[in-house]
């Protein structure tokens, strides 16, 4: 238990303790490193200066005082654990030291109302995986026919596209509806306009920490010596650019406009009680892939949608990273496996995670069978198959259970007409 309250259905209890990046609304500051507890944010800056952070290298490098949580981040698991221990204690109901200190506590713990969350790292690379078997069986059936659903590689290796960093964007942030070359008539070449089938992807991202040198490949029993914490994603998709387009290299235009993440990075360390085995590996994947440990975790996922009209949005998909096929150590240790150099602040998408059940699909692609079954939207009796112009895609996810919950805040944006 904590002494700042924190309600039961809070995304943000004593147990979670994420990272992100804040600066007040009201003031005329840098953004810094904070933490959300409760309704709060903590100013790890402020404490910082308060001298209550006594590991030399937190000290030494004042990470806590940067904008991006980079520097943080590439010290490693032995100083995140004594960052966390140290903040536990800071925050637990019988320790007075921040507890009763008024003058520190009215400076250190800020409202989340006032304050502006912004992009948790500076991305160098973005990766989006494909790991979902459920996920590729259901595009591949629509796009290629039931016989040929799975491509001949994707029971041996994790597929993945490079993405693009630059249009990584904080929740919260509207992104406008695309163009590029569509093939509406298949007996007529294709034509260069804007996207008329907009998606939405409910997926989980994971954060590089230290990275690997050039040509030194992660091994599987050091994986997650190198990752971070996770977060939402959102990969928006336009899913008629990405089907003239993603043979022979894969999406390029169809997913390079957006990608929106949650500002609160989940730590492993807050997840461990929620781990679980993923999902049987039929073929045995090759021994550099073998990862006997339970490697996945039981994080409830849902996508919702509010259009101009409603007052409130409508759950649409209700998923479990826990069904995801290939797990982010395997992720990790294929896309390094090469030789590449990961480096701190990375990041890697899960791809669409999809469940068993037409209720747990993650995207509307799947939902409305490539726009062949159109969804109501209860209260205003709208229907939908893809994304119009001005509706918004919220994503939420949160691990329950043990008399708590550990959540990810939201991942939302709304999709406005592109430029004319």
């Amino acid at each position: 238990m904590s002494w700042v309250e924190c309600k039961g259905d809070s995304d943000f209890p004593i147990q979670n303790l994420p990272y992100g990046i804040f600066k007040r609304k009201d003031v005329d500051e840098e953004p810094r490193v904070g933490v959300a507890i409760g309704e709060y944010v903590l100013d790890l800056a402020v404490l910082s200066d308060a001298g209550l952070f006594t590991s030399p290298e937190i000290v030494n490098s004042r990470c806590f005082y940067e904008s991006t949580l980079n520097a943080f981040m590439s010290l490693g698991k032995k100083v995140w654990k004594e960052a966390r221990a140290t903040l536990s204690k800071l925050l637990s109901k019988d320790e007075p030291l921040l507890r009763d200190n008024k003058d520190l506590r009215a400076h250190s713990l800020v409202s989340q109302r006032a304050v502006q969350l912004l992009l948790p790292c500076r991305i160098g690379d973005y990766t989006d995986f494909y790991a979902s078997k459920e996920h590729a069986t259901n595009v591949g059936i629509m796009w290629r026919g039931k016989e040929n659903a799975l491509m001949p590689n994707w029971l041996w290796i994790p597929v993945g596209y490079h993405g693009r960093s630059s249009s990584v964007v904080v929740s919260g942030t509207n992104l406008k509806r695309p163009k590029g070359q569509v093939r509406p008539d298949e007996n007529n070449p294709p034509v260069f306009a804007t996207s008329k089938v907009v998606d939405f992807e409910l997926e989980m991202g994971f954060f590089v920490g230290p990275g690997n040198e050039l040509g030194d490949p992660i091994p599987m029993d050091k994986a997650e010596d190198h990752i971070f914490g996770i977060v939402l994603l959102n990969d928006w998709s336009a899913r008629d650019i990405q089907k003239w387009e993603y043979q022979p290299l894969g999406p390029f235009l169809g997913k390079n406009w957006g990608t929106s993440i949650s500002p609160w990075i989940v730590t492993m360390d807050a997840l461990e009680p929620f781990r679980v085995q993923g999902p049987e590996q039929n073929p045995k994947p090759l021994s550099y892939l073998e990862d006997k440990a339970a490697a996945s975790f039981d994080i409830k996922l849902t996508a919702s949608i509010k259009t101009p009209k409603m007052t409130s949005p409508q759950v649409i998909s209700r998923s479990n990273l826990k069904y995801m096929y290939w797990s982010m150590k395997q992720q990790l240790v294929h896309h390094s496996a090469s030789g590449c150099n990961m480096k701190t602040g990375d990041l890697l998408g899960t791809g669409t995670i999809s469940g068993p059940t037409p209720e747990s699909y993650g995207s509307l692609l799947e939902i409305t069978w490539g726009g062949k079954n159109p969804f109501t939207l209860v209260e205003t009796g709208e229907t939908r198959t893809y994304l119009q112009d001005g509706d918004t895609v919220i994503l939420n996810a949160c691990c329950e259970g043990f008399g708590y919950r550990i959540g990810f805040g939201d991942c939302t944006g709304t999709l406005l007409p592109t430029n004319p």
